[in-house]
């Protein structure tokens, strides 16, 4: 292995750690707020949470844009969005399930299905104007009035928590400073690595690039998951995969118009598939168990192993 190879390696293992550490400060303290500001833990799984976590793939695909990698920019949102709900999703599901309240399956996983097919739209004729940019920043805007119009039942704030708000405000910054930071050096590690081995534009950055920059979501996730706030785990990747589709891609083909590959429009009816399948699955029982959990994964890793195919 050249010098090169093992400072990427290397990197990728630190990053990893910065992400772990990062999330656990981030979302303890996103919870605070919530109870905070009175705000319920869902609402702060799909806005605050959701909206930090997805800064790696904002980053990512506006600066691939701007330098002509329309491919990896617009394949860091799929391959981002598969990766959340088939192996985030999915694995905590196999590991310890996620419960879901039937408000969020018909506001927010019905925002999620719609968003993927908004994506599958302006897709379908292999590039995204910046007429189609502003159609999903305003789509985005829309959602996030619904979300604060009609906002779900408030929690009453602790009366100790207001002498440590400006405390935990800095805690919150910090945190999601790491999980920026370590994003960036995971993705740049995770690219030399995967180019190395010759993959395209594409696999790379549906891969290699959308796991690296969902890694906030995973550890977020894991950390909200154990700490047994199921509301912030799967709100804050529902959360993502909306503001993935509606804001980041619409943002980025704002700044500068795309265009892709033909591949982009089979994984995006792959996304829209498997993202009515994981509503279905939440709004039918109420819950991901293990046996569904294990689908969501082994379709994602089906995905993949075609796209490299």
């Amino acid at each position: 292995m050249t010098d090169g190879g093992l400072i990427a390696l290397v990197t990728f293992g630190l990053s990893i750690g910065a992400l772990w550490v990062g999330a656990e400060v981030f979302v303890s303290n996103a919870a605070r707020v919530a109870r905070r500001f009175g705000l319920s833990e869902l609402v702060v799984g799909l806005t605050v949470v959701a909206l930090g976590t997805s800064a790696p793939e904002a980053a990512v695909s506006i600066d691939a844009a701007l330098v002509g990698n329309g491919n990896i920019a617009v394949a860091n949102v799929v391959g981002s969005n598969f990766f959340n709900i088939g192996v985030v999703l999915g694995g905590i599901a196999v590991a310890v399930g996620v419960r879901s309240s039937s408000r969020m399956v018909r506001r927010d996983g019905l925002a999620m299905i719609l968003s993927a097919l908004l994506m599958l739209a302006l897709l379908w004729n292999l590039q995204v104007s910046r007429l189609d940019g502003i159609v999903l920043l305003v789509t985005f805007v829309g959602y996030l009035a619904i979300l604060f119009i009609r906002p779900d039942e408030p929690v009453k704030p602790p009366t100790d928590e207001r002498a440590t708000t400006w405390h935990t405000a800095l805690l919150l910054v910090g945190g999601l400073g790491i999980i920026v930071v370590g994003a960036h050096f995971l993705v740049e590690s995770a690219v030399f690595i995967a180019a190395a081995v010759g993959l395209s534009e594409w696999v790379i950055g549906e891969t290699i690039v959308a796991v690296g920059t969902s890694t906030p979501e995973v550890v977020a996730s894991a950390a909200a998951a154990r700490k047994g706030m199921g509301d912030i785990a799967a709100g804050n990747l529902i959360g993502s995969n909306v503001f993935n589709s509606l804001f980041i891609l619409g943002i980025t083909s704002t700044l500068t118009p795309i265009e892709v590959v033909e591949t982009a429009v089979g994984t995006t009816i792959w996304l829209l598939g498997l993202s009515v399948l994981t509503v279905v699955l939440l709004g039918t029982k109420g819950k991901l168990g293990r046996l569904e959990g294990a689908v969501l994964v082994v379709i994602n890793l089906t995905r993949w192993i075609l796209d490299v195919l």
